[in-house]
């Protein structure tokens, strides 16, 4: 991969003032239990090729990779735990919950974002915090076509600038991620909480291609959403969970736009798409997207839009939900079965603790050595 140096450069409790904390600021308490996990194998990346080309040569590379891991010795990683700035920077997580308070209280509609800047962090070269990473020639992980309309970059360089005042390059950018993500579920969304381990470093790489190649597009059927799942070591039920995140949060229409008008290129409609749902659709994003249908924000979860429950998954059982790979989880017998199991469960509590091993485990992916990642001062430095 080519290389490029960066250059140095609502409510659970009471409104927080994130600007004038003491500096010895308190964990908020009761803090929620924390959760530890057994750590996950790192996967091997995917190839820059069309998606057509790459998916069977993922799995095969996939497979090389495991015989070789047989006879290789092991290449060292991070030690990922919970409470890992206990020593050097104990309000390290009172300070990013009481910054994301404040945050979500100015614009709560960040929350989905700041989720989903996680799993796109991790699944482009891990969870190294390169999303972050600018460049000035747009070919940055951030000027690719799934991350154009991410939001939240400024929030996480508010959290970032006020640990660097209390702990300086002791925190590092993908964690802040992390640990915003899981705020952002919880203080919003009204999710679960979960124990965040920490310990990332970060990358100084940043290229656009790398989003393009292994992150799922919402027009992926499910032989390509688990491919694009299992090189990062997640299996079936981590998808089905995962997908859950779509309980929150929008989209635009030209994520969905094919299944709507052109499913099989015969100017067709997706027939696993329930019709009523269909024409409720058609009229937010017409054929043609102009006007309206551009500027249409479309909630994945209709009716439950900004709470993090079991809707999502009524709705995919009811309708075949808003993207055809929410709509894919139906054409797998493990992934349909949670579904289904989800859709008539009368507590959100078994999804609640799936989502938090779910988040743990993909928080593991491809974690730098401290050898090759660093801690900066900035996270949105210019590569180029």
């Amino acid at each position: 991969s080519p290389k490029s140096t960066a250059q140095p450069l609502f409510d659970l409790c009471p409104v927080i003032t994130p600007h004038h904390l003491p500096s010895t600021v308190p964990l908020p308490s009761p803090f929620p239990p924390s959760i530890a996990l057994r750590s996950a194998r790192r996967p091997p990346r995917a190839f820059f090729m069309s998606r057509e080309r790459r998916l069977p040569l993922v799995l095969a590379l996939a497979a090389a990779v495991v015989g070789v891991l047989a006879v290789a010795s092991p290449r060292a990683e991070a030690e990922l735990q919970v409470g890992f700035y206990n020593a050097t920077c104990p309000i390290a997580e009172g300070v990013v919950f009481a910054e994301m308070h404040a945050i979500l209280h100015e614009d709560p509609t960040l929350a989905p974002s700041l989720l989903r800047m996680h799993y796109h962090d991790c699944f482009v070269q891990g969870c190294d915090g390169s999303i972050m990473l600018r460049s000035r020639r747009g070919t940055a992980e951030r000027d690719a076509t799934p991350n154009r309309s991410m939001r939240g970059y400024d929030a996480i360089e508010r959290i970032k600038a006020r640990l660097e005042t209390l702990c300086p390059l002791t925190v590092s950018c993908a964690d802040i991620i992390a640990m915003a993500a899981r705020d952002a579920v919880n203080l919003q969304s009204k999710g679960p909480w979960y124990g965040v381990e920490t310990g990332r470093r970060d990358g100084n790489v940043t290229v656009a291609e790398y989003a393009e190649n292994d992150l799922a597009p919402p027009d992926s059927n499910i032989v390509d959403v688990k491919t694009f799942f299992s090189v990062k070591s997640l299996t079936a039920k981590d998808i089905v969970v995962l997908f859950g995140s779509h309980s929150i949060g929008t989209s635009h229409c030209e994520a969905f736009r094919k299944r709507l008008y052109n499913f099989t290129g015969a100017m067709d409609q997706d027939p696993s798409l329930d019709a009523r749902y269909a024409r409720q659709l058609r009229k937010l994003c017409p054929r043609r997207g102009g006007g309206r249908g551009r500027r249409a924000k479309v909630p994945m979860d209709p009716g439950s839009g900004f709470t993090f429950d079991l809707s999502y998954y009524r709705h995919v059982l009811a309708t075949g939900g808003l993207f055809q790979s929410d709509g894919s989880l139906l054409h797998d017998p493990a992934t349909r079965g949670y579904v289904e199991r989800m859709a008539n469960a009368s507590s959100p509590d078994e999804y609640y603790q799936d989502f938090a091993a779910a988040m743990v485990k993909m928080g593991r992916t491809d974690v730098l050595p401290d050898s090759l990642g660093e801690v900066r001062a900035t996270c949105g430095v210019f590569v180029d």
